[in-house]
């Protein structure tokens, strides 16, 4: 077997693995530029089999992305594209086929995935399916439409453990022969058959690897991964190391398919393989935490921990806690959200605190159980289907397998709302006022969200036959019985997240404007309008910009400011929920911004809140940076505030707060996180972000990102290497962090 070697203990192999994830996070910014999203898994593809192409990253900017070389795709449209279940199925398979396979002798899983699905398919929408009526109101309301959007919406992975690949395929045959839609089940089929070939050639090679490997811990763990592999072709898995192999493939897969791919109720889809092995003594508690670091290491993917069964029961157990263990281990970016409530055990929040506080990577993160299941339920939803949805995504819930929702797609800018209607005012008549404004705003408000409804309706009419959702379908309960995709009414239930951006801002501009200019008549709306056209330049423009800078704004407490993002988002709120679309889909509203804070601002104006035109714009439901008059704002401030703005609809406004490491992780420190996460519950919040972050650390890290290699920030919904995030969004985070936002 060979001889043995000496530095093959779980942490050895923990501490090799983590520094290769970061040489591999280096490489693709080397290669491929900077990236203003999640730290994902992928791996870059090896320069002889790469093709540096053009993409779009998830923020809506311009990036570089590989292509893989060998990837021949089948086209059916003049544009190049390749559109419907079928075509989409054959290329996705022909795609499998040729993707090189991934195997780090350290780790206990194989497969990573190494191209993108914004490289190897364009474009993203069939042109036939014409929707430039709405363009210009899109542009002036500042709205991301969702029309193509992909995924965000969660799968039930139990169904792929019950089945295996094996199985999955047994039952797309079976309901072919019931079903008309040959090319739908051709799709669903050829994903597996290519998923099918991918797993067994890294069976095949694990296998000759071991051959060669002189070292007898190595080639035992080769070999494991081999015959694991190898089985896994068709059958499901059946111990717990064979449960996170199963999902660790899925995970890579979807990823590269469309993007999609969370596990959700990790701790839950795990416990039944724990709980046998342990029975068996076939597994020890350490051996569960290397195989969970291992899967996390595989992707940063959205994970519940805790939180109710349909009859209200927790489901927190032994694998909850030793998720936060691996990730503590492992030390490297995780989207972790521990569900919090009087129903939940409290060591789990305890627990997520302590790691929290002593490694100051911003996770985990923590979700208000009683306020999204509550919120939940206002849309119509029993309490028993509210208690199943899950954390999934970067500020949103999902019922796994049976709910198609698009979370954290659509967004409405309020910010480049105002300013439209704002010089729609300016240049529209002679009456200016504060309530003219407002009854404006509201105006465009309603429009903007019957634009954003018919967008919705167009997504609908068309995706199914644009870029199915072949391979999360294969995870819902439906779209295979029905023979339908999810978007195309496979699943049980369908509502939309339409998502406010930039409130504080808009807030903080309609108190500005209400103090300066029309009780203190300190700036006549003509010469404000110039001031704001010339970007706060010429001689007394800084003077006028700080003096409207320079009010009680959003998040200072009580003030004119806080009353106008309370006015805001009640009637955005009003807006959204008062009638369906006109194809009867319910929309759901939340406030969230996502890391489009620094895209947004580039495309906006000076604003009379004394922002600069170019500027990155509010967070979310978050005051801005500096709100209070320059100085850091209290927690007490913060968690007031956000808790305020909720829309109360279940779909959530996250608190994102930013601590000094100087707190401590002492007992005490403890507790006062605990408290301020629970008293941000209490007034109704629904989700909070904490980073623990050291201002000096971070200025020097922003200077010299290539020195800091490692450190690991929570940007907004997500976390990310601070090194591979783009320039503007390292000094949004750093003027966050020093600002006291």
């Amino acid at each position: 077997m060979g001889t043995r070697i000496s530095n093959y203990s779980f942490d050895d192999r923990l501490d090799r693995l983590r520094k290769t994830k970061v040489r591999h996070a280096q490489r693709k910014v080397e290669l491929l530029g900077p990236r203003d999203g999640d730290e994902q898994g992928n791996v870059a593809l090896p320069l002889d089999q790469a093709i540096i192409v053009d993409a779009i990253s998830g923020s809506g900017v311009p990036v570089k992305d590989m292509l893989l070389k060998g990837y021949e795709p089948e086209t059916n449209h003049p544009s190049g594209g390749f559109f419907g279940a079928g075509i989409v199925g054959r290329n996705y398979r022909k795609l499998l086929e040729v993707h090189p396979t991934y195997i780090d002798p350290d780790s206990s899983m194989a497969g990573v995935y190494m191209v993108s699905f914004n490289s190897y398919r364009k474009p993203d929408w069939k042109p036939d399916y014409d929707y430039s009526h709405l363009h210009e109101d899109q542009e002036r309301f500042g709205i991301d439409a969702g029309i193509g959007g992909l995924q965000h919406f969660c799968p039930d992975l139990k169904i792929g453990l019950d089945l295996g690949w094996g199985g999955l395929l047994d039952k797309v045959r079976k309901y072919r022969e019931i079903n008309s839609d040959t090319e739908f089940y051709d799709g669903l089929e050829d994903i597996i058959l290519g998923m099918q070939d991918w797993i067994r050639r890294h069976g095949e090679e694990a296998a000759r690897m071991a051959e060669d490997e002189p070292y007898r811990e190595v080639k035992e763990n080769l070999l494991a991964i081999s015959e694991i592999c190898l089985a896994q072709v068709n059958d499901p898995p059946v111990t717990f190391r064979e449960a996170c192999q199963w999902l660790t493939f899925f995970q890579a897969a979807a990823k590269m398919y469309n993007g999609s791919g969370e596990w959700g109720q990790l701790d839950e889809l795990l416990r039944p393989f724990y709980d046998s092995d342990r029975m068996e003594g076939t597994l020890t508690d350490d051996e569960a935490i290397f195989h969970i670091a291992c899967l996390l290491l595989s992707e940063t993917a959205y994970i519940q921990l805790g939180g109710p069964d349909r009859d209200g029961n927790d489901l927190t157990s032994s694998v909850s806690y030793h998720v936060l263990e691996a990730i503590h281990r492992l030390k490297t970016p995780a989207n972790i959200g521990v569900r919090v409530g009087p129903n939940v055990d409290p060591g789990l929040l305890k627990r997520g605190v302590e790691i929290l506080l002593e490694d100051r990577m911003g996770f985990p993160k923590f979700i208000g159980d009683e306020q999204v299941i509550e919120g939940w339920m206002r849309n119509g939803y029993s309490i028993e289907d509210a208690r199943t949805r899950v954390y999934s995504g970067c500020h949103w819930l999902a019922i796994p397998g049976r709910e198609y929702a698009l979370m954290d797609i659509i967004k409405i800018d309020f910010a480049m709302l105002f300013d439209t209607t704002f010089w729609e005012m300016i240049y529209g008549g002679e009456e200016k006022s504060v309530d003219i404004l407002w009854e404006m705003f509201k105006e465009n408000l309603m429009r903007a969200v019957e634009i954003t409804a018919e967008g919705i309706d167009i997504h609908f009419e068309h995706m199914y036959k644009v870029f199915p959702e072949l391979f999360l379908d294969l995870f819902c309960y439906g779209p295979l019985e029905k023979g339908l995709d999810a978007s195309n009414g496979g699943v049980e239930f369908y509502h939309i997240g339409v998502d406010g951006a930039s409130l504080a801002n808009v807030a903080d501009s309609f108190a500005a404007i209400r103090q300066r200019v029309e009780e203190e008549k300190r700036l006549g709306w003509d010469n404000m309008a110039n001031h704001l056209k010339k970007n706060w330049s010429g001689a007394d423009g800084e003077r006028v910009r700080l003096m409207m800078k320079n009010i009680q704004r959003f998040g200072s407490g009580g003030s004119d400011a806080d009353e106008w993002a309370a006015r805001i988002t009640d009637e955005f709120t009003r807006i959204v929920k008062e009638k369906p679309t006109p194809g009867g889909y319910q929309m759901v509203p939340g406030l969230f911004s996502w890391a489009k804070v620094v895209p947004f601002g580039k495309r906006l104006g000076a604003t009379p809140d004394g922002r600069r035109a170019g500027d990155p714009l509010s967070h979310g439901p978050n005051p801005s940076p500096g709100f209070n008059t320059g100085k850091g704002g209290s927690p007490t401030q913060m968690v007031t505030s956000v808790a305020a703005v909720q829309p109360g609809y279940g779909n959530t406004a996250p608190l994102q707060i930013d601590i000094d490491p100087s707190l401590g992780d002492s007992e005490e420190s403890i507790e006062k996180v605990e408290a301020l996460i629970r008293s941000h519950f209490k007034m109704g919040g629904t989700m909070v972000n904490i980073n623990v972050m050291n201002r000096e650390m971070l200025e020097e890290a922003h200077r010299n990102p290539v020195d800091h290699p490692d450190l690991i920030v929570r940007v907004t919904g997500f976390s990310a290497y601070f090194s591979s995030l783009s320039q503007e969004l390292r000094q949004y985070v750093v003027d966050r962090v020093i600002n006291g936002d």
